[in-house]
């Protein structure tokens, strides 16, 4: 070996050195590139050992120049591994006199937040609250609320079925539970359902296939349908102000008779007209009327002596006007940066 070869290696080395030292990103990386030049078996203790193949007048510059290249790599190893020893230091850093930072904790989604409210409101007017399964025979669903087989009100409710065999399916309004609970009370009652429901509607600004109902039910003695427009409006302005208007139009429901559809005046354009309202400055809140005498025939209730009223409302649409949202589908798309907002 001749110092010529050793020079033309020490240069390759220093070369390779300043390569691989700019990969390095991390400390365990500088640790590597430190084993790898400055080891007992690195590639400079390589160098060293060749030392001895030189001719004694060699030697001695040889030597003094491996020193120099070995202190070059400390001092570069030391100065990487300094500096993400540094950022290391100050990305655990703590001031310990600075006060904690307040957790984020969950809290109740917004169609929650309505329908407990909603739920306050009927209690304040006397209605107790009651419950049902939202999977139904087709029976409760539909025959026991005089909609029988063959009725086109079947095909308007866009029914998912679970069983067609066993005619179970996926309630679409919480209208069974009326039936449930008038086969074991009698007169007089007053309840509000409330529940999720499920329709195969193509989701739109206004529609959803899984969506939430409050459905209400009085029956008793002298029941008119001036006491369901009474409790109608007297719900309104309770949710939303003195100031709501309210609306009924004449409508066809199977369970009642008479029936209408009712709105409330769009809060969101004032009446004016906006996507959510679809320009008329009312939005549909659902079905009402007098509960048709043929229900009352399933749970034995006597149609001479009683009468009652019925109404259903969608718990959507009423946080729609309530928050001002203009489309249903933000309730169930989980943005957080949606649901911090209540």
């Amino acid at each position: 070996m001749t110092s010529l070869k050793i020079k033309k290696r020490i240069q390759e080395l220093k070369e390779g050195f300043l390569r691989d030292a700019a990969e390095v990103r991390d400390s365990k990386a500088a640790d590597a590139l430190r084993i790898r030049y400055l080891g007992r078996s690195g590639l400079l203790a390589d160098l060293f050992s060749l030392l001895g193949s030189l001719p004694t007048a060699e030697k001695k510059d040889a030597g003094r120049e491996l020193n120099e290249l070995k202190k070059q790599f400390q001092e570069s190893v030391d100065a990487l591994q300094a500096r993400f020893r540094s950022a290391a230091d100050a990305a655990c850093s703590f001031d310990y006199t600075l006060p904690g930072d307040p957790m984020w904790i969950g809290h109740k989604h917004p169609l929650q937040i309505v329908m407990s409210e909603i739920q306050a409101c009927f209690k304040n007017m006397g209605f107790s609250v009651a419950q049902g399964p939202e999977m139904e025979t087709e029976y409760y669903n539909f025959e026991a609320l005089n909609i029988p087989r063959g009725h086109p009100a079947r095909d308007m409710q866009d029914t998912f079925f679970i069983d067609e065999e066993k005619e179970i399916v996926l309630r679409t309004h919480t209208s069974p539970v009326q039936v449930h609970v008038m086969e074991n009370q009698q007169p007089p009652v007053r309840i509000i359902a409330p529940g999720r429901c499920y329709r195969n509607d193509t989701p739109d600004a206004t529609h959803s296939p899984v969506f939430h109902q409050v459905e209400g039910l009085c029956v008793d003695e002298g029941v008119a349908f001036s006491d369901l427009k009474g409790v109608i409006l007297a719900f309104a302005r309770s949710m939303f102000g003195s100031d709501m208007k309210i609306r009924f139009r004449p409508s066809f429901f199977p369970f009642t008779e008479p029936s209408a559809e009712y709105d409330f005046s769009c809060l969101i354009c004032r009446g004016k007209g906006c996507r959510v309202c679809g320009g008329s400055g009312w939005v549909e809140i659902s079905g009402a009327g007098m509960v048709n005498p043929e229900v009352f025939k399933y749970v034995n209730y006597d149609a001479e002596r009683y009468t009652g009223y019925a109404f259903g409302m969608g718990v959507e649409r009423i946080a729609m006007l309530l928050y001002e949202v203009p489309d249903i589908r933000m309730f169930f798309e989980n943005d957080i940066r949606f649901l911090k907002q209540f």
